[in-house]
């Protein structure tokens, strides 16, 4: 596991009170003195929050991806008229990918470099293109750019802790499941917060465009769900004092804890969340070129290591997740 941090996070990383024997912020509704500002563009939901405005089908099965086509093709090789094809002309996958996620997409400290598991699952994908991992050119989105970014052809392909749902189908199509998360809660270790149903009325942070939102305003316990632009936006406020709680997978709340050692996450799993590679509508072989890249990185060992090396803070390496096809 490399030990190197998220820039801004990790600066806000540090503890906001301290001496006199206090160890954590009190509760919002217990400070005093200023209030902090609030990051740009949070904002408390007040109205029922949906990740795309349209209903699933009723049988849909939003895990089942395209079958490959054979084998891969060998790097720079790719079928003439496809879409791997042009990508290959064009010198380049563009791929859409977090830089403030520690873990998963973040942006080193020191080299100023986009790292993580999502960021090595997109160059296995570059490497199976052009047989070379480091064409491809990083383009950072929030969760509420990733669908656009696709639609508009601002990206090739979008890896970024992207939760597959029925509803996201009907605007991007996705690959298989490469990794398999569930929603939690990350509190300060000092509140005696112990999930989702102690936290009644008060206030819990998500990001905007995240199903993690979208799930909060769905719960019977009826916390008060606030929606910014960032994860790291949400681990600001929960460090001020604004926010009570964060709630989103499990991968991206172990990641805050890495960083603000006075955070914990608590309760268990209330969601799946299973992460996807998502490509725009219309691409259907680029769907299938990128599942035969990961059923490649499943059965050579590729996954275990890209877990080994990243994620190994969330426990040992699981078995990858078994891929599942349409009929």
């Amino acid at each position: 596991m490399r030990l190197v941090t998220v820039a801004l996070a990790a600066a806000l990383a540090v503890p906001l009170v301290a001496g006199c024997g206090v160890s954590a912020p009190m509760p919002a509704d217990h400070r005093v003195g200023f209030t902090p500002p609030q990051p740009a563009g949070a904002s408390v939901l007040t109205a029922p929050a949906t990740t795309t405005g349209v209903r699933p089908e009723p049988d849909c099965d939003p895990t089942a991806s395209l079958r490959p086509e054979g084998p891969l093709p060998p790097p720079g090789q790719p079928p003439p008229g496809s879409t791997m094809a042009s990508i290959v002309s064009s010198g380049r996958l563009r791929v859409g990918v977090d830089q403030n996620t520690y873990l998963f997409g973040f942006r080193n400290s020191i080299s100023g470099e986009i790292e993580g598991f999502d960021v090595e699952i997109a160059r296995q994908v570059a490497a199976a293109l052009f047989g070379d991992q480091s064409r491809i050119q990083f383009v950072t989105l929030t969760s509420t750019q990733r669908i656009p970014a696709l639609q508009m052809d601002e990206v090739d392909i979008v890896v970024r802790t992207m939760t597959i749902t029925c509803e996201r189908w009907r605007q991007v199509d996705f690959s298989t499941v490469y990794y398999q998360a569930g929603q939690r809660v990350l509190v300060n270790r000092d509140f005696r917060y112990t999930g989702l149903d102690s936290l009644a009325g008060r206030r819990v942070c998500a990001a905007a465009g995240s199903t993690s939102l979208q799930n909060l305003a769905e719960l019977p316990s009826k916390p008060v769900p606030v929606a910014v632009p960032n994860w790291t936006d949400c681990l600001v406020m929960l460090q001020q004092g604004q926010v009570e709680a964060i709630s989103t997978d499990d991968t991206i709340l172990n990641g805050m804890a890495a960083q603000d050692p006075n955070t914990v996450v608590v309760g268990s799993s209330f969601t799946d969340e299973p992460y996807g590679i998502a490509v725009a509508k219309g691409r259907e072989d680029l769907v299938r070129f990128v599942n035969a890249v990961l059923e490649r990185i499943r059965a050579d060992g590729t996954w275990t290591r890209l877990y080994q090396d990243w994620l190994t803070a969330l426990g040992p390496a699981p078995a990858p997740p078994a891929a599942r096809y349409r009929p």
